[in-house]
């Protein structure tokens, strides 16, 4: 496909990102026995939340976790992109271990279960969270 600009071509693949995710999401469903785990990508950062998916009603985030959560912010300083996930999904599973959640759905939101997504739920898997 030849794109006008590059601009266009971001476009392109964040509408494609969209339609991956909504995808997705038909068939993963967050419960109060298993919370969704979803996760953000961004260029620099990565984010990972807890949401819990109440029939009939909108989303609501019990907790979540970044690379700029301040716990971990320090220690993240000199990482690689794919090692600070790590420690975020490590972050995210100790807080939802405070909150009593320990199985979660993993919603990889439209990303390749590649690289930083994939590590981020190694992190989690390693914190104690079942999924």
């Amino acid at each position: 496909m030849r794109y006008v600009s590059e601009r266009k071509k971001t476009e392109y693949r964040a509408k494609r990102r969209k339609r991956r995710h909504l995808r997705v999401r038909k068939k993963v469903e967050g419960t109060p026995e298993r919370p969704r785990l979803v996760v953000y990508r961004s260029n620099k950062h990565i984010y990972a939340q807890i949401v819990l998916d109440p029939p009939f009603s909108s989303s609501i985030v019990i907790t979540g976790a970044s690379t700029l959560s301040p716990e971990i912010r320090e220690k993240i300083k000199g990482m690689k992109k794919t090692e600070q996930a790590k420690e975020v999904g490590k972050l995210i599973a100790q807080r939802a271990k405070e909150k009593g959640i320990t199985q979660v759905v993993f919603d990889r939101a439209g990303y390749k279960y590649h690289g930083r997504v994939k590590a981020l739920a190694e992190g989690a898997r390693e914190g104690g969270l079942i999924f």
